[in-house]
């Protein structure tokens, strides 16, 4: 039989399968149309403000009310990855990083000074262009002092607080702090210098993960790998040092941020790793005395609760929210 003969006589089977495969389904799943499940994904933008490229997280319907994560050191906007998801699709969730720290490129140029006030003046510029004007913060570390400082500018603005090791009170500082505070009290250069093996390098960051964890193997090495490539960039040890002396200039807002709790009554949940040895149980405690309503959660966990109890934050989250009128 000739070549042609034998094509002419396959030729139908070929274009019977041909048809078939057209009347099934994509092999690959596309895009969902529908607006309000797309808008549950996360997404990864950066915005102009301040003079840098600020790097930021979102996820969730911007008519929705929204939640600010704020991350702590040494981590990002990275930390709050699985809890976003968790919120969005009831909530507009924005997480930004930083200057110092994650995605966010601050030009040598523009010569940021690292301070917690400047911080906080970058994000509020930041929020400024978002056009947030109403939210509920979660603080965690670092985000505590930061998130307050825009309380504090921003009364009216804030709708709930959310502490997650989140510390505004003497009492919740723990030994974690002494190395620094020798810093805070000598100024000296080898007092800087010893800070580094004691607290930016691999170690120390794996451990910030682990410690008081019951289940360390929960956590994923992913975390404290990107956090420690992150802060090895060229530069980077001093603006974690500066940020460690600058630590101090937040001990004496302490009492502004109590008048603040005081004053305007806000709604604050407090949920709280009690093995953290860096913001131990006693700050989260000590929010009952200015704010009686206040909730708190005292979970077996360390430092970075969000990594090994995601879901009981988010599920406590999302109670509280509801039940003081921000849903």
């Amino acid at each position: 039989m000739s070549p042609i003969s034998q094509l002419l006589l396959v030729l139908p089977l070929f274009l019977t399968g041909l048809s078939h495969c057209a009347s099934l389904p994509p092999r690959h799943p596309q895009p969902d149309s529908n607006p309000e499940l797309m808008a549950t994904e996360t997404k990864y933008l950066n915005v102009s403000v301040d003079g840098l490229s600020l790097f930021y997280r979102t996820a969730g319907l911007d008519t929705n009310p929204t939640i600010l994560l704020l991350h702590g050191f040494p981590s990002s906007s990275h930390q709050y990855r699985n809890l976003i998801p968790l919120l969005a699709d009831k909530y507009h969730v924005v997480a930004p990083d930083f200057p110092g720290f994650g995605f966010t490129e601050v030009p040598d140029s523009r010569q940021y000074v690292y301070t917690f006030d400047n911080i906080a003046k970058t994000l509020s510029l930041f929020l400024d262009a978002l056009s947030i004007n109403s939210f509920s913060v979660y603080i965690f570390d670092y985000g505590a002092p930061t998130g307050l400082r825009l309380a504090l500018e921003r009364p009216s603005q804030v709708k709930a607080i959310i502490s997650q090791n989140g510390n505004a009170y003497d009492e919740g500082l723990g030994a974690f702090w002494d190395p620094v505070r020798k810093y805070w009290a000598s100024g000296a250069q080898e007092d800087r210098e010893a800070l580094i093996p004691a607290l930016l390098e691999f170690a120390p960051t794996k451990w910030q993960y682990e410690y008081g964890s019951p289940d360390p193997t929960a956590i994923a090495p992913e975390t404290y790998t990107l956090d420690y490539t992150l802060m090895s960039r060229p530069g980077n040890n001093d603006i974690q040092l500066d940020l460690f002396k600058d630590y101090a200039s937040n001990l004496p807002l302490y009492p502004k941020f109590q008048e603040y709790f005081r004053e305007t009554q806000v709604p604050l949940l407090a949920v709280w790793g009690k093995n953290d040895l860096i913001f131990i149980p006693p700050g989260a405690e000590a929010f009952k005395r200015d704010l009686p309503q206040s909730e708190i959660h005292l979970l077996d966990a360390g430092h970075f609760t969000v990594e090994t109890h995601t879901v009981t934050i988010a599920k406590l989250m999302r109670e509280f929210l509801a039940k003081n009128g921000v849903a």
